[in-house]
């Protein structure tokens, strides 16, 4: 059962909530609030606020339990934006934009069916039920080590040097 809460013109650039949004996509609920707690930005209270709310929203309406909820989407889209002006020197004017942010946040339920394993970084990854032969997969493997070896010395020496090199020669 997928839950969701949103947040309406919060006056913060969506750049930075993305910043803080990123940090708890796709973790678990309880892990999500930790991270939000911990987290040194500006952008962690609304959002933490948010899932709060949306976490109230599965148990009230929905019956479900906060254990067994993870956040399945998290957006952020940019709200209107407000037009401000300062004045400047010789009777001239800057415009200053101040942006506002729409969030969105969808919590799902871990079903007991579905086989889900946590990934390394805590990320909740679904497992694929048709997974890829080994033949195949040798087969790709294979591939990649023969077209390094065709190259020659001289290719693969000067491999990496023509991205950073600083001077053309």
């Amino acid at each position: 059962m997928k839950v969701d809460a949103k947040l309406n013109h919060l006056r913060m650039s969506p750049v930075k909530v993305r910043l803080v949004a990123d940090l708890v996509r796709g973790r678990r609920v309880d892990e999500a609030e930790n991270r939000l707690k911990f987290a040194p930005k500006k952008a962690t209270k609304p959002i933490g606020k948010l899932l709060k709310s949306a976490i109230a929203n599965a148990e009230h309406n929905f019956d479900l339990d906060k254990s067994n909820l993870y956040i399945s989407e998290i957006r952020v889209d940019e709200g209107p934006t407000l037009k401000r002006w300062r004045p400047r020197a010789r009777g001239a004017t800057d415009q200053i934009q101040k942006k506002t942010s729409h969030i969105t946040i969808v919590l799902d339920e871990l079903e007991a069916g579905k086989e889900i394993k946590t990934g390394k970084k805590g990320k909740i990854k679904r497992i694929k039920k048709k997974e890829r032969p080994k033949e195949e997969a040798d087969l790709k493997k294979s591939k990649k080590g023969s077209s390094e070896k065709d190259m020659s010395k001289k290719e693969q020496k000067g491999k990496g040097k023509d991205i950073f090199r600083r001077k053309s020669i």
